[in-house]
This record gives structure tokens, C-alpha cells and sequence, in this order.
């Protein structure tokens, strides 16, 4: 239960709760206490380019299949907050310099108040730098990361979907929360399972985007392991996994996300369904007018329990 004047959390960022478009000029802040459901939508046409330019009545929000009133949208002035995870394994040792330098190129792409971390992660997860606006403390940050040890991806994950859910109770402000994780997609130390990620995403209101990077010293079985599990964790959370070919590729794959989190769209709305039973709710994301576009967005969340 959730007192007078706070946020209630349906497993997901509690938003305005009055009715609301952001122009970008000024923070968003709560108001009144009621459970909003935020959905952060990414929309692409046939050829993978992101629509910007919609407005709230292009889209039809369902939850199991029962129309949604939106209270709340923005078309993608939202600030974020982003969780940078770089694998620091030692098979990682030839990577990283390229890898270095593609996410410093992510982190100038960064608005005044878009925040971001750094973590590095081997058999340890490391914060190297913590949540900041600072260009220049996010980049030393990054260019101290080295390849050492073994590699514990779901533990990596796990951190650091808590403190982004953890922040969803704390901000006073809307913003998108968002992980990119840098890796070769291999756990071999974790103290927590994959089904133990799996289940922590689906509580919470962060997009999930993976850069898996192939090795060549790994089972074929092995590797469609950890591919299967980075797509279904980006999948349910409404993100996206990339299998660059080439370490050349890798700058514009973080470009690539870079652009979808400053041309996403946020939509929130008050649950027409108003048990709090823990249940699953399923939520579908349309486009009536345009029905050529790609939606892509969270697949559902947890209802709260009394």
C-alpha cells in the first residue's frame, strides 16, 4: 500500500497523473498519488528508420485486451537514465579499446539532463563511475576499464536492474531508464541465474539493449544459449540485441541506440482494471493510422499486491 502523496509502482516508473504532453522546456514532476503504467515505445518503418513527429491519438493502448485511456505522453523529450555495462573479462582484452571508444562517442550524444553509469563487470561487478551529467567523468570512467577474470553477465544485469528499479521509488521526476550491456554473452560465474534476470526485468519499467559480440572460442551450443537469453531478456523489456560482425561495426550500433532512446515515445496510463492480485497483464501497442510502422515496447507487468 502505497500512503497519501506518494507513487505507487505497477512495476513500472510511476509518471504524471494528470493528463499531459512534454515539450522538453521544463522537468516533468508527480503530482497526485494513483498507479500509472509507463510504456517507453520505439517506432520504426520498413526500412529500420525511427518515426518521430506522432502525437497521442496514434496510438491505441490495450492491456489483455481491454482499451487503455492515456493520461500521459511524450514524444521524446523525456530525459533517461542509462546503465553502461562493459564486460571486463579477459576475453575481452582485444575488444575493449574499440569498445572504449564507441561508448564515449554514445556518452557525447548525452543531453544535460540524461544521466549515466558505468560498470564494469568480470567475476566482480564494479561501478567505475555512478550516476552523472559529466561528460568528462563518464569518459575517464570508461577508459579505465581493463580485460581480466571471468565473466558474470546475470549478476551485472540483476545490480543493475535493482538500483534502476530502486530509482523509480526515489525520482521525483519522469524520465526513461534504460541498460546497455557490452558483452560476449557468456556467463560462466554468476551467483544468480538467467531465470532470476528474466523475472527482475519483467518487474521493471527499464529497456534492455544487448551487444553481443561473437566469440569464435565458444560452442556453437553455447552460443545460442546466451544469444537466446539476450534476446528474450531485450524482447520482454522492449529493447533490442545486436550481433555486430565486425568490432568496426560497434560505434554505430551504440549510434543506433543512441538515436532510439531520444526518438522513443513514453505513454502512460491508469490501469482500466483495477485488481491488485500480483497478476501478469499483457500490453499491446498500436498504430491504427499507420499500420506499416513497428512498435516496439514492453510485453507486460506485474499488477501490484494489497
Amino acid at each position: 500500500m502505497v500512503g497519501r502523496g506518494r507513487i505507487a509502482v505497477l512495476g513500472a516508473a510511476a509518471v504524471a497523473t494528470v493528463a499531459a504532453t512534454v515539450d522538453g522546456s521544463r522537468p516533468v514532476r508527480f503530482g497526485t498519488a494513483v498507479d500509472v503504467v509507463q510504456l517507453n515505445v520505439s517506432v520504426t518503418d520498413a526500412h529500420r528508420r525511427y518515426v518521430t513527429g506522432l502525437g497521442e491519438r496514434d496510438f491505441a493502448v490495450y492491456e489483455d485486451g481491454a482499451p487503455q485511456a492515456v493520461s500521459f505522453f511524450s514524444g521524446g523529450d523525456l530525459p533517461f537514465s542509462l546503465a553502461l555495462l562493459i564486460d571486463g573479462s579477459a576475453s575481452m582484452d582485444e575488444t575493449l579499446p574499440v569498445a572504449r571508444k564507441a561508448a564515449a562517442r554514445f556518452v557525447a550524444t548525452m543531453r544535460p539532463r540524461d544521466l549515466a553509469c558505468v560498470t564494469q563487470f568480470n567475476e566482480r561487478v564494479t561501478t567505475l563511475q555512478d550516476y552523472t551529467s559529466d561528460h568528462a567523468a563518464l569518459d575517464r570512467a570508461i577508459e579505465s576499464t581493463r580485460a581480466e577474470g571471468t565473466t558474470a553477465l546475470y549478476t551485472a544485469l540483476y545490480v543493475s536492474l535493482r538500483e534502476l528499479r530502486a530509482q523509480q521509488s526515489r525520482a521525483g521526476e519522469a524520465r526513461r531508464r534504460a541498460i546497455v550491456v557490452l558483452t560476449d554473452g557468456e556467463d560462466t560465474v554468476s551467483s544468480v541465474s538467467e531465470d532470476q534476470v528474466l523475472e527482475l526485468a519483467r518487474r521493471s519499467d527499464v529497456t534492455v539493449y544487448a551487444i553481443s559480440l561473437r566469440s569464435g572460442t565458444r560452442s556453437l551450443i553455447t552460443r545460442d544459449q546466451a544469444s537466446h537469453f539476450l534476446a528474450t531478456l531485450t524482447r520482454d523489456s522492449g529493447g533490442e540485441v545486436q550481433f555486430p560482425r565486425a568490432l568496426s561495426d560497434l560505434e554505430g550500433v551504440y549510434g543506433r541506440i543512441a538515436d532510439e532512446l531520444r526518438t522513443q515515445y513514453t505513454l502512460g496510463y491508469v490501469p482500466a482494471n483495477p485488481a491488485r492480485d500480483g497478476g501478469w497483464r499483457h500490453i499491446s501497442v498500436l498504430t491504427p493510422s499507420r499500420q506499416d510502422l513497428l512498435v516496439r515496447y514492453r510485453l507486460g507487468y506485474y499488477a501490484p499486491r494489497r
